[in-house]
């Protein structure tokens, strides 16, 4: 069974709640988020932004460096991977050709906004957005490139900071006859609101739990109970992560060295593991010359 089908197939098993997704900058925490148990990984764009260029999420990247992110992680994981696209990279044709490179490089859904380029987080104030026709243009070329037709299409609307929450319905109602299997209306204020998006447009929802930004945190229950199909944590991964380098540095900084952090770092053990260094020794045994013919 290929990912994109697995994805479709745990999009619809709500029997737990929502699918849990996870974000990864890199192919290192996408190992993590696999060896934790999630379902599936999302590709963040905030997140390779953040992690690989050091910079905000403002649209820097490139088509072909998520492509390259893309392809290390479907080399590093089993787990279906979700890929924010940001805008597609440019206008419709240009859509078609992201979605192409995308799959070919292990993408089983691929995210796309309505957002002016160069975009900025959906948290970020400033934003605007393209015509809601030009995005239905977006999503049919989109749905036409796609070489699987089990590859999720995630149709997001930043209508909401731009034009208040019943454009952004409006919008996720257009896109998802334009043929988006998930739709994703980006920050919405409160429950109330987020419960008003279900309820006005019946689909696959994705609701976005960006601690400190503009909609509430809520249980994976209670999501669930507001009508949401995708409970998305993109950055909590990376943002665990910097604390704990900030930790063991802080102390190696103070103390010296790192005698005393152990508690504060996986073991050397394990950090062979999660990069799967016992199979590429047993991959180098296999493949070795033997030493009589190095002679």
């Amino acid at each position: 069974m290929t990912p994109a089908k697995i994805l479709r197939e745990r999009l619809a098993d709500q029997a737990d709640g929502p699918l849990l997704l996870a974000g990864a900058p890199n192919a290192l925490a996408a190992r993590v988020v696999e060896e934790t148990g999630f379902g599936a990984v999302y590709v963040s764009g905030a997140g390779v932004t953040n992690s690989y260029l050091g910079m905000p999420d403002l649209g820097l990247l490139t088509m072909t460096e998520v492509a390259d992110h893309v392809a290390a992680m479907a080399d590093a994981v089993s787990l279906p991977l979700v890929v924010d696209a940001d805008t597609g990279f440019g206008n419709a044709l240009n859509v078609q050709r992201t979605v192409r490179r995308l799959e070919r490089a292990g993408a089983a859904a691929i995210q796309l906004e309505d957002q002016v380029a160069p975009k900025k987080c959906g948290h970020f104030a400033g934003k605007d957005v393209i015509s809601a026709t030009e995005m239905v243009g977006k999503i049919h070329a989109a749905v036409d490139a796609r070489a699987d037709d089990d590859t999720v299409i995630i149709a997001r609307t930043d209508a909401r900071a731009t034009a208040g929450l019943d454009e952004a319905c409006d919008r996720a109602g257009r896109y998802l006859e334009a043929g988006a299997d998930v739709l994703f209306v980006e920050a919405p204020r409160s429950a109330e609101e987020m419960r008003k998006i279900t309820a006005n447009v019946p689909a696959i929802h994705v609701a976005n739990m960006v601690e400190g930004g503009l909609t509430p945190i809520l249980s994976r229950a209670e999501l669930g109970e507001l009508g949401f199909s995708v409970a998305l944590y993109a950055n909590a991964a990376m943002r665990g992560a910097v604390l704990g380098m900030r930790a063991v540095l802080e102390h190696l900084r103070e103390h010296g060295d790192t005698i005393d952090a152990a508690d504060k770092m996986i073991s050397w053990q394990d950090r062979q593991n999660l990069v799967s260094k016992p199979l590429f020794d047993e991959l180098d045994a296999r493949y070795a010359v033997p030493e009589e013919e190095k002679r």
